[in-house]
């Protein structure tokens, strides 16, 4: 994530508030956004492994009505947006180094390697659902293609996205011609690390299970590889800026007009198997109309005000918060914590998460302001910086 939260400093053109506002803005939204996906997993009683059997549930009452919607709300959208945002992060790296007439991609690959380091301590300690690992993976590669011509990348983009395209395909493909079967209530886990389990059990259950944990990052490794080649290459063409009118309307046009209805009324309706195609087809089309709005917005505004100054601190200090966040989430659910997740009834689990979201993210926004009014980065970003200049030298 140290891509993705490069500092404003290091834009490629001339400093521009509206600009660096946006910036910091969306990656505050893309971090408090993918909580709200996560969230979910948290307070399930059986973490992970209960959250993805209940997915394809059908909605019997009002509540579980209410949960399909606040998941769909958020399901893949606020992950799109993030990976846009590590391309952007890695145009950012790149252009200073071009600026600074240093060699690209350079060093680099110590960043990649310090990032995945980080993404495997939180996938053991943390939260299986780890995404800067692929990140990390995805931002190696992505650094090689930037070294290669306009055109290149360009095919990079095309392949890499049809590659995607195609697997959504044959996976629709093979669901419609599936025999069907019968619904069967899934075996509940036991023993359940996360609700019995201490803290080491726990990180031994993820060990035990990391291939079903990291399939997702192998899945989305294509559509990860172009989102952040849209990043680079929606940034180049100034999407922060006045003259990048134009595009931001048409990504405001497509996100909002097109991807958004038809994503929440599949996802929400459909549901079940149908999530594959929300979160992975349309749900990042829908991050790009948010990506385009926010950018808008803060053109227009010449105050970041004080709601925007709130996600430009979580978004400075975003990998920080990104494993804070998990990590009090953790805390407040699982069974080497406080265990609330499965001391909640059913009925209760809607109010329950919403709670939890809403305390998550308010203890996330407090840390991000108090240590930004003493510190110029979050303490994993400065413990990060200061590996990489040991190892990078």
């Amino acid at each position: 994530m140290t891509d993705a939260v490069a500092p404003a400093t290091e834009a490629p053109a001339a400093p521009r508030p509206a600009r660096l506002i946006a910036l910091d803005v969306l990656r505050g939204i893309a971090i408090l956004g993918t909580l709200g996906t996560n969230i979910w997993i948290f307070t399930s009683p059986a973490g992970m492994i209960g959250y993805l059997d209940e997915l394809g549930a059908t909605p019997e009452n009002a509540w579980m009505w209410s949960e399909r919607v606040l998941q769909q709300l958020a399901q893949g959208k606020f992950l799109g947006l993030l990976t846009v945002m590590f391309g952007i992060g890695l145009a950012i790296q790149q252009a200073s180094a071009r600026r600074g007439g240093r060699p690209w991609p350079g060093k680099y690959p110590y960043r990649a390697g310090l990032l995945f380091l980080d993404g495997l301590l939180n996938f053991l300690f943390v939260a299986e659902f780890d995404v800067l690992m692929g990140y990390a993976v995805t931002g190696l590669v992505v650094a090689y293609i930037l070294a290669t011509s306009e055109r290149a990348q360009h095919r990079w983009l095309i392949i890499a996205a049809a590659v995607h395209v195609t697997m959504l395909t044959l996976i629709a493909a093979a669901l419609a011609f599936a025999p069907q079967r019968e619904g069967a209530d899934p075996a509940p886990l036991d023993p359940n690390p996360y609700a019995d389990g201490s803290f080491w059990d726990l990180v031994l259950f993820r060990l035990d299970h990391a291939l079903m944990f990291r399939l997702e990052a192998v899945f989305v490794f294509p559509m990860s590889i172009a989102l952040f080649l849209v990043g680079v290459r929606l940034l180049r063409a100034g999407v922060f800026l006045p003259e990048g009118a134009r595009i931001r309307r048409w990504l405001m046009v497509i996100g909002f007009g097109v991807a958004a209805p038809l994503d929440l009324t599949v996802g929400i309706v459909g549901g079940g198997d149908l999530l594959l195609f929300t979160r992975y087809g349309t749900a990042p089309l829908f991050a790009l109309g948010i990506l385009a709005a926010v950018a808008e917005f803060y053109l227009r505004r010449s105050r970041v005000g004080f709601a925007g100054a709130r996600l430009s601190e979580v978004g400075r200090t975003a990998l920080s918060c990104y494993i804070l966040q998990n990590l009090i989430a953790g805390i407040l659910c699982y069974g080497w914590g406080f265990g609330l997740a499965a001391r909640v009834s059913e009925s209760a689990r809607v109010p329950f998460t919403v709670g939890i979201y809403l305390l998550v993210c308010a203890a996330i926004i407090v840390f991000a302001h108090l240590w930004l009014r003493r510190f110029e980065r979050g303490p994993v970003e400065w413990l990060w910086n200061r590996t990489y200049r040991a190892v990078a030298g």
